[in-house]
């Protein structure tokens, strides 16, 4: 199965179709909502499930990462999953996309933890057990997809797939020593000052292909600056106590990572080589929990 985002061009992830279009040539429906978080701030939902009353084969929590949102680049892999037989939920994190708060801030991600959680429990109620229930995370979203799971591993433990996890900060966008360690200070002083001594900007190093760089660069709700301050020094920190923690880490989990960054970067063999893989995968996994009646006993793979 071909992978949607071949359709799409440098302008939009829809191509040349309207929104609805596209929807209705892959089979998909699609739909989205808000709500308000704690702190005020109105939260960005959607979803994607087959159409024509296609039985849905299990459920899957998607995860952009930092200064994307679930409206871009991750749009064509909803699809691709939904087109499989999944239905898929997106949040798009405060200060990203359609959500509110200040542009690619994070300066501590427990309040993005909270809202994917609230989102995804609306979710997951729609799509109960015994239909397994997966996360699927991109970049930064792959470490939330992993916290998540160890804030609540009975919720999430049928299974994850990590496309490019930020497990670690990559030394294309470290500062050079000693400017990193300064970083305390400069969040401690201006939390939201974009931080001008890191290198380049995510979209130009995370896509091997031109034409997706474009795409990525041009949505008009990403940023391309650097990262602020607090947020940088909240990555640096969420990176260290996910390495401390992986040993923690007790769900099957399936890790593809591009040539650069994510596989959707990569040149269309690739992407439909990998996303065959994942497919099957998540097929598998779902065939076997829903076999045992429990949505997440089966035996890791």
């Amino acid at each position: 199965m071909v992978h949607p985002v071949a359709e799409a061009d440098e302008r939009s992830p829809f191509g040349r179709l309207t929104a609805e279009e596209y929807y209705a040539r892959h089979g998909v429906t699609h739909s989205s909502s808000t709500f308000v978080n704690p702190r005020g701030l109105r939260i960005f939902t959607q979803r994607w499930v087959p159409s024509g009353g296609a039985p849905v084969l299990g459920a899957i929590a998607l995860v952009h990462g930092f200064t994307g949102e679930s409206s871009w680049m991750v749009l064509p892999t909803a699809v691709h999953l939904a087109k499989a037989g999944f239905a898929v939920g997106a949040v798009d994190h405060q200060g990203h996309g359609f959500s509110e708060g200040l542009q690619a801030h994070i300066p501590d991600i427990a309040p993005v933890l909270e809202d994917c959680e609230a989102a995804f429990a609306s979710f997951r109620a729609d799509y109960p057990a015994p239909l397994p229930c997966f996360l699927y995370g991109e970049s930064l979203g792959g470490a939330i997809a992993l916290f998540l799971h160890l804030r609540d591993k009975e919720r999430w433990r049928d299974g994850v797939v990590l496309n490019g996890a930020m497990c670690g900060v990559s030394p294309r966008f470290m500062p050079p020593w000693p400017l990193e360690h300064l970083l305390w200070a400069a969040a401690a002083v201006a939390p939201t000052w974009h931080v001008a001594f890191t290198r380049g900007n995510i979209p130009a190093r995370s896509f091997k292909v031109e034409w997706k760089r474009a795409l990525a660069l041009a949505s008009p709700r990403r940023t391309t600056a650097p990262p602020r301050a607090a947020t940088a020094l909240e990555l640096l920190r969420m990176c260290r106590e996910l390495q401390a923690r992986f040993e923690e880490v007790e769900l099957p989990m399936l890790a593809v990572h591009g040539g650069e960054d994510t596989i959707v970067g990569e040149p269309e063999e690739n992407v439909d080589k990998v996303f065959g893989d994942v497919v099957d995968w998540l097929k598998a996994r779902a065939s076997a929990a829903t076999a045992t009646g429990t949505g997440g006993s089966a035996e890791p793979q």
